[in-house]
């Protein structure tokens, strides 16, 4: 079975490393697709992302990375083949949330499954958008991304 786990990875952390591993074990392919939030400001642009992601996975060989325009999500599962989408929660807000997507991405093509990993307790208080903000500020976000999204960090932070 192939899974695509769709988001902005702006950038990519432990916690999502943590789904995209668990993914991993579950499905025979797993493809991460970056695309532009739009509702979010970006940090690194989208090719930076995609070299970031592709560093981060390099060691799950039935991991691949995509980077498309935005698109619906209902769309990149066709457009890859994929029987499953794949998301990941922290909390009961994630869950609420993510529950209201698949079930209007059911509503589009009722085939498509949506399978929800909760984040492990060590990673549940991890978010991009956190991790933006400490790293604008110069705070240390080494023990939550991985390294080489924490050097590309500190090189975006010093070049500011």
């Amino acid at each position: 079975m192939k899974a695509i786990f769709p988001g902005s990875f702006d950038p990519i952390t432990n916690g999502h490393l943590d789904i995209i591993k668990r993914a991993a074990r579950i499905f025979d392919q797993v493809i991460i697709v970056i695309s532009k939030n739009t509702h979010k400001n970006g940090l690194f642009l989208p090719t930076k992302r995609f070299e970031l992601v592709k560093g981060a996975v390099k060691q799950f060989e039935n991991v691949e990375v995509k980077l498309v325009q935005t698109d619906l999500t209902i769309n990149l599962v066709h457009k890859f083949h994929a029987d499953v989408i794949i998301r990941g929660a922290r909390n009961e807000q994630d869950f609420v949330y993510e529950q209201q997507i698949a079930l209007m991405n059911r509503q589009m093509d009722p085939e498509v499954e949506t399978i929800i990993l909760f984040a492990s307790p060590d990673c549940s208080y991890i978010s991009s958008s956190l991790i933006r903000e400490i790293a604008s500020f110069r705070g240390k976000v080494a023990n939550v991304v991985p390294e080489n999204v924490n050097q590309a960090l500190i090189q975006k932070m010093n070049s500011n």
